[in-house]
């Protein structure tokens, strides 16, 4: 693995002072420095500590390193290989990297063959206690555009850790997937915005687009799409990469005890949102699906025979279309640019791209499994009964909740499992519906996909894991309830 040698480059606009590194490629080992354009053409440059790269350790999450000569650690690393161009929270941002639910001390975005790096400089001084931050902050922001030099050789070491730690860190993450390369330019600001003018392009960092979830968006200074390519603005985005940044002291490796510490840690970082997202959605959903299974079911039975035919193929269409077909027909249903989809606006409940969306998308696909097993179990009932209920004055009301539900009981349990399993479960509706948005709309499978993407494969195997034992819980009880109801009928068979 090689690890870079930076250069600083000329500021790249009065309005946003920034230095700019040109990247060398030295063997893993040497000493990296970083120069500024200025300094590098008289041939002088500005020598920084040597950047042992060999010694970096990365733990078996991926998601920490350390190195015995560094004067910091780097923790909770992530790579996002996607992100999203959609508005969000109703207002277009540009191409948004989803960080997660806090800021981060180091962002980094590849764009075509060059990329951009934020850092946070009151952090980095924080962590080591290097006072020449303060000026290193003092004159990127107050550089007039020209050739900026940082004297203190401690910032400059440790800006060439946080990029070899990020080489590092990446490279184990990428799955094969473009990454951090040698002769890369890089353009480093400690501004939470910057405008690279010479692209057009318009970098935010560590923005709370909605509240408790952190982005890093790409967009045309002229507020273009920069994944248009008949912007003038247009730009390959590639991945961003996210870290925070840890003393040495504060032991980002903590010692642990055999593998039941290790997974306790791991427990302790994850973030648990999805989880309780896919239960509130699927517990509510569920609700709503019971009572619209049973209504539809009931209802089917009491129409005209060419009439059920065409009600019944309605009801259980979901069933088999595609899953992203029915999230896409939804959208295009209820999206804002339709009638429905700006009412829900107007009343001040947007329904698209919201946790509602959620529980609609849940909904429509575990709904044909809900009504065709009420429906079958009603038509199992023997009618003789039904019309000698009503002979001795029944209302319909009561012969349904009294006569019709008690017979039909086992059959509802069981579609009311299979409907909860399939809320559970559901990814392709839910995605186009409803977004990935960490707390609000990102359940277990989607969270499953974007780690993969992201390169947790820990934490898309931990949910994994879940979503497979609760699979596993629902079949257990179906075949137990099965059971229990079979061994009911054989005895009041045999009486």
């Amino acid at each position: 693995m090689t690890t870079w040698a930076l250069a600083f480059l000329l500021g790249i606009a009065s309005a946003m002072p920034v230095s700019a590194y040109a990247a060398e490629s030295p063997e893993v080992g040497q000493a990296s420095s970083y120069f500024s354009d200025a300094a590098a053409e008289e041939g002088a440059g500005l020598a920084c500590a040597p950047v042992d790269a060999a010694s970096i350790e990365i733990d078996d999450e991926g998601g920490d390193a350390v190195a015995s000569a560094a004067p910091l650690d780097i923790a909770q690393f992530a790579r996002a290989q996607k992100g999203s161009n959609r508005a969000i929270d109703d207002v277009y941002r540009g191409y948004s990297y989803l960080q997660g639910a806090e800021r981060n001390d180091v962002c980094l975005v590849a764009v075509d063959d060059y990329a951009v790096l934020y850092v946070d400089a009151e952090a980095l001084a924080a962590r080591t206690g290097t006072q020449g931050w303060s000026d290193a902050d003092r004159a990127l922001r107050e550089a007039p555009g020209g050739a900026i030099s940082i004297d203190d050789s401690a910032v400059e070491a440790e800006l060439s850790w946080v990029v070899a730690y990020l080489q590092a860190l990446d490279a184990a993450a990428a799955n094969g997937s473009a990454g951090i390369e040698p002769g890369m330019r890089l353009f480093v600001t400690i501004d939470e915005s910057f405008d690279l003018a010479d692209a057009g392009l318009r970098f935010s960092f560590n923005q709370e687009y909605v509240p408790g979830s952190f982005y890093t968006s790409v967009i045309g200074i002229d507020g273009s799409d920069v994944t248009d390519s008949s912007s003038d603005a247009h730009a390959e985005l590639r991945f961003a990469d996210f870290c925070n940044t840890a003393s040495w002291a504060e032991g980002t490796f903590a010692a642990e005890t055999g593998a039941m510490g290790a997974f306790g840690r791991f427990l302790s970082e994850l973030d648990w949102s999805p989880l309780w997202v896919t239960l509130k959605t699927t517990g509510t959903a569920i609700a709503i699906v019971f009572i619209l299974g049973l209504a539809a079911a009931w209802w089917s039975l009491r129409i005209p025979s060419r009439a059920q035919d065409i009600a019944d193929s309605i009801f259980t269409i979901p069933m088999v279309l595609p899953p992203t077909v029915c999230g896409f027909v939804l959208l295009l249903l209820l999206g804002k640019n339709t009638a429905v989809g700006q009412w829900f606006i107007d009343v001040g409940f947007p329904l698209i791209f919201s946790w509602p969306a959620t529980v609609l998308a849940a909904v429509v696909v575990s709904f044909p499994l809900m009504y065709r097993s009420a429906r079958g179990a009603f038509e199992s009932i023997d009618r003789t009964m039904l019309d000698a209920a009503r002979t001795l004055g029944w209302s319909e009301g009561r012969i349904f909740f009294k006569l019709m539900l008690p017979l039909a009981w086992s059959s509802i349990a069981a579609g009311t499992v299979l409907a909860f399993a399939r809320a559970l479960g559901e990814f392709g509706a839910t995605l186009f519906l409803a977004g990935n948005y960490v707390g609000i709309t990102r359940t277990i499978p989607i969270a499953i996909y974007f780690e993969w993407m992201n390169g947790n494969t820990d934490v898309a195997l931990f949910w994994t894991a879940v979503i497979i034992v609760f699979s596993f819980m629902v079949i257990l009880f179906i075949n137990l309830w099965s059971r229990r109801t079979t061994r009911y009928r054989r005895r009041s068979h045999d009486v």
